[in-house]
């Protein structure tokens, strides 16, 4: 099979294109033929070795193939998955090492759900690992009917995405972006749109829930625009350059939370079939559909992976492996 191949760190230049053998599926796993894939930041800190933690937990040994977010045909299934038969349409968060950006990805069947009708392969791979995360930072503010939700860097992959599940728990949302960006969140329907060049999202508190994605603002003034009992959820990384990149503030927060009134949450976020299947249902239901800034084919991965990183993003992007 045609493979985008990582056996180095380093930025999108390192990615090459290889004929590697196509995987057979071990016990509780399926070999997906893969349609779509999408680019997530995790793929980009995965692809960089950043921040260091990174390297320690998933080390790089020999060539790894890239791409968590798989959309495609069940191709093959191990001898204990009994639910699921070549040709159906699923999508899922591939195993490490056996990603998306390949003609075929292992996925755990406990990371793999059934394609919801009505949602084209590359949207469900855009919703993959961006819709999970989005899904568990709602969840983890227990955003209810009526809360008035900040959500900060709510045109990228998971901001995008949070407004809208937000907004289908009842929420009255307010998405913060750059000025180029204030169109897309508009369309997602978020009820107020702000663009943080011209002024201070938090200025516009309080909010029962701010869900930050963008990583840019200090705790102290993110805890100022909530309410005394509101909730604070980590997703995105810090700027450029900061030590520990996005855990610094994420391990703050942590420790905080014990002491305060508010909830300060550092989001760890996993991909499950209860999440991906809650995702199917808002999907299904036209409450959720990822933005797609763009497609690339298989060979122009590294372009696509370029055109996400470092904040660079809007909505989400999608490498197309296979036609529809």
């Amino acid at each position: 099979m045609k493979a985008i191949v990582q056996d180095r760190y380093g930025g999108p230049e390192v990615l090459r294109l290889a004929e590697r053998g196509e995987p057979t599926p071990g016990a509780g796993e399926v070999v997906v033929e893969v349609v779509a894939t999408g680019v997530d930041a995790g793929t980009v800190h995965l692809l960089e070795g950043r921040p260091a933690p990174v390297r320690l937990a998933m080390p790089l040994k020999g060539e790894r193939v890239l791409g968590m977010e798989v959309a495609g045909r069940v191709r093959a299934v191990g001898d204990d998955v009994t639910d699921l038969s070549a040709g159906d349409a699923v999508f899922g968060s591939a195993r490490l090492g056996h990603g998306g950006l390949a003609e075929y990805a292992v996925v755990r069947r406990d990371r793999l759900a059934r394609r919801p009708p009505g949602v084209t392969f590359g949207e469900a791979a855009a919703l993959v690992v961006s819709g999970s995360a989005a899904l568990k930072a709602t969840q983890a503010a227990r955003i209810a009917e009526g809360d008035r939700v900040l959500v900060l860097g709510a045109a990228g992959g998971v901001g995008h995405l949070a407004v809208q599940v937000a907004k289908a728990a009842g929420a009255m949302v307010v998405g913060a972006c750059s000025r180029t960006k204030t169109d897309l969140v508009a369309s997602v329907g978020a009820d107020e749109v702000i663009d943080y060049t011209a002024e201070d999202p938090l200025r516009r508190g309080p909010f029962d829930a701010i869900i930050d994605t963008g990583g840019h603002r200090p705790l102290r003034a993110l805890r100022r625009a909530l309410t005394p009992r509101g909730a604070l959820v980590l997703v995105g990384a810090e700027p450029e350059g900061a030590p520990m990149a996005g855990l610094g503030r994420a391990i703050v927060a942590a420790m905080l939370d014990p002491f305060a009134r508010q909830r300060l949450v550092m989001l760890a976020s996993t991909e499950s079939v209860a999440a991906l299947d809650t995702l199917a249902a808002h999907a299904a239901a036209g409450k959720l559909r990822p933005v797609i800034d763009a497609e690339y084919p298989l060979e122009a991965a590294a372009e696509a992976i370029a055109r996400i990183g470092h904040g660079k993003g809007r909505g989400k992007v999608v490498v197309r492996v296979r036609p529809e």
